[in-house]
């Protein structure tokens, strides 16, 4: 008797379960596919996003380049394909793609005379009569737009060449895609990465110190992952072949392979010959202010804050980057000359002035005060990639000082990106170029890096009467 006890009172269990299955699956269109936050049946699994990973992808399928033409170190792929942590392009017509070296290198720290040159463990190309030989004949399908930062961490957790970088040069690449006329406010704009993948990154070694990367990440792709190695060793264990409907190759070592890259010295060099808008950035910048303060601000010709009605201003803002006390800087009297001339500024109703010092603000702070400037100023360094969020105009403006007779690009680069003139500042002289023309070279004197910089305030106090004066 106890043991018939003991199965008949699990049958009600049974017979609910056996009853659910049935509802679950007349729901379905055909018995074949089940919609909710899991699911498996038929042609592949269903999340939340309702993505699928398609097991039935043949692996004859060629790779191609989408826009017609890969650029160096931010390669742009439509089915490329991943097989035990090698990628492989198929294709029966290799010289339709750059060199193996412009996509990808060994995931290696840079250093003096280091040989990143990429093997066959992380790039092959095949011949699509070869696919099912190496691959298998069938793959799964990773769907939507995967961005793979396949660097180490050496740079990636530096505010600068996470978002003014990889981020940036990736947008650059991927918003050419809708052709230069894109709109600041176009809701065409192509949606960025579903997922970010990082298979030489370990833990958390991509976050800078402040929390600036990961921050804005959440705020302006709240719907993007990001895996680390953990994730892309998950990958390469199983004995399957992936393939990535849309993927996207992000190397540093491969795009300082472009020739303004040799000139410029920086990773993005390689995507300013890319055709894109001259407001491609502003669906990201919108995004991530809106995101992050819980309003846009819009300002007008002159600079002038204009909407919401909570924060109208009556004159343009000029924000000052101080760094006085880290590893570049100015001495302590110009700073205080530099910071006198800007109030006096402030003092003659031209601007509003605010002196910053991002280390001991929130990031919320942060991205306010950037949303409402017109015009940066600031010693070479880390704080001037807050230009990315500052509203570009015919004022908007990037002032840069230098240590007498050094220059680098890093800045004026993402001033060209984003709209902004870019002046560099060397004590009592000031330098900016028009469009297509370039400082010669980069120039790293012995007090580069000095925390006794030199500036006279009276050039760069003139400098902002003329920008935001000067009839439009």
């Amino acid at each position: 008797m106890t043991l018939l006890w003991r199965r008949l009172r699990n049958f009600p269990v049974f017979v609910i379960a056996i009853l659910l299955l049935v509802c679950l699956y007349t729901a379905s269109d055909s018995g074949q596919e089940i919609r909710g936050n899991f699911m498996l049946w038929g042609e592949g699994l269903h999340t939340a996003a309702n993505s699928r990973i398609h097991f039935s992808a043949s692996t004859s399928i060629e790779t191609t380049i989408p826009g017609g033409e890969l650029v160096y170190g931010f390669g742009l792929l439509d089915r490329l394909y991943l097989r035990k942590g090698t990628f492989y392009i198929v294709t029966s017509t290799p010289s339709a793609f750059p060199q193996r070296e412009h996509i990808i290198a060994r995931p290696l720290d840079m250093g003096p005379d280091r040989d990143l040159s990429p093997t066959d463990k992380e790039l092959q190309f095949i011949d699509p009569s070869e696919a099912a030989t190496i691959l298998g004949e069938q793959a799964l399908t990773v769907e939507g737009f995967t961005l793979i930062a396949y660097d180490t961490e050496q740079f990636m957790h530096h505010f600068y060449h996470w978002w003014g970088e990889i981020i940036l040069g990736a947008w650059r690449v991927y918003s050419a895609l809708t052709g230069p006329s894109l709109s600041a406010r176009d809701t065409t704009a192509p949606s960025f990465a579903s997922r970010i993948l990082l298979p030489h990154v370990f833990g958390q070694e991509w976050r800078d110190i402040p929390g600036l990367n990961a921050g804005l990440m959440r705020a302006t792709f709240p719907s993007t992952s990001i895996e680390n190695a953990d994730q892309w060793d998950d990958l390469a264990v199983l004995d399957n072949t992936f393939v990535f409907e849309r993927a996207m190759i992000v190397c540093r070592v491969a795009a300082q392979t472009h020739g303004l890259s040799k000139s410029w010295h920086k990773m993005i060099s390689s995507t300013m010959a890319v055709n894109v808008s001259n407001t491609f950035w502003e669906p990201i910048r919108r995004t991530t202010v809106q995101n992050t303060i819980g309003y846009l601000p819009r300002l007008d010709s002159r600079g002038v804050i204009v909407s919401p009605p909570t924060v109208v201003s009556e004159m343009p803002f000029v924000t000052y980057i101080a760094r006085q006390g880290s590893s570049r800087s100015l001495t302590d009297a110009y700073h205080q000359d530099l910071v006198r001339a800007l109030k006096e500024l402030e003092w003659s109703g031209l601007c509003q002035v605010y002196v910053a010092q991002m280390e001991k603000m929130s990031l919320t702070q942060q991205l306010e005060i950037m949303a409402r400037s017109t015009i940066l100023i600031g010693v070479h360094g880390n704080g001037l990639t807050h230009q990315l969020f500052m509203p570009p105009s015919s004022r908007s403006t990037v002032v840069e000082i230098f240590a007498p007779k050094g220059y680098v690009h890093d800045y004026a680069i993402l001033a060209r990106n984003l709209g902004h003139k870019h002046y560099a500042v060397w004590n009592d002289t000031l330098q900016t170029f028009p469009d297509g023309e370039w400082y010669e070279g980069v120039k790293y004197p012995s007090d580069f890096h000095s925390q006794s910089l030199p500036v006279y305030a009276p050039v760069i106090a003139d400098l902002i009467r003329q920008r935001l004066s000067e009839p439009l």
